[in-house]
């Protein structure tokens, strides 16, 4: 988007933000920063309460005080607390970036994200499958391959109106920039971003074709706002 410093790229997780006009030196010093994946426990969240904090901070209290929570374990997600309203909150990692992304193994990122009971039944298995072969000490290439064939034989179309919060104040998305943005991510299957209005100037509307393997788009629209109400940059 024109005048934006930093673009999300987006795990639930995520999601990632990156600098719109990044230079190819900056990439590649990215790349070297981190050309794989990091021991274990650097992506592990050590303080179980904290993490789950952070996964219900993604949305207003509203919302995520009653939503199931996710907390990431060395074998994949489990269930923290059991919820009542269909949302699931979580905190994604790196490896939910598009695979072409710089940080797709930056240890550092957290993605607090809440899915709405249509995401969270046609997107959160696509969490949970990349997070395992991850976790199984797959390479990014085999991850890629895997998804292809889950995409192919198990993921379904996003569901309409299939969405999450991302308006955590304190997630980490990007090493760019300020590090985060408040928004929210719609799932749909691959379309012209020009039906939204995305990425054009002044339009609070952004497309992030983030799951190319799995056929999916993610449109992201700014909030202006963190979940716990108070005003976020639009222009970071």
């Amino acid at each position: 988007m024109d005048g934006r410093m930093p673009k999300l790229i987006a795990v639930a997780i995520c999601v990632h933000v990156i600098a719109v006009g990044t230079t190819l030196q900056m990439q590649a010093q990215s790349q070297t920063l981190y050309p794989s994946m990091a021991p274990i426990e650097q992506y592990l969240m050590p303080d179980r309460n904290a993490e789950i904090a952070l996964a219900r901070s993604a949305a207003p209290d509203s919302i995520s005080r009653d939503a199931k929570v996710l907390v990431l374990g060395p074998h994949g997600y489990e269930t923290a607390v059991d919820g009542k309203n269909g949302f699931v909150c979580a905190v994604e990692r790196g490896w939910m970036a598009p695979f072409d992304s710089p940080e797709f193994w930056n240890p550092k990122i957290r993605g607090p994200l809440c899915f709405n009971p249509p995401a969270a039944r046609s997107m959160l298995p696509m969490t949970y499958k990349r997070t395992e072969m991850v976790l199984a000490g797959q390479s990014k290439a085999q991850v890629m391959e895997g998804i292809k064939v889950f995409a192919r034989k198990e993921l379904s179309a996003p569901e309409p109106g299939a969405f999450t919060y991302m308006m955590s104040k304190d997630a980490y998305l990007t090493d760019a920039g300020s590090h985060n943005m408040a928004h929210l991510m719609f799932y749909t299957p691959v379309m012209d971003g020009a039906i939204w209005g995305a990425d054009l100037p002044k339009s609070p509307v952004m497309l992030n074709p983030q799951f190319a393997p799995e056929g999916i788009d993610v449109f992201m629209v700014l909030t202006g706002m963190w979940s716990d109400g108070t005003l976020a940059p639009v222009n970071n």
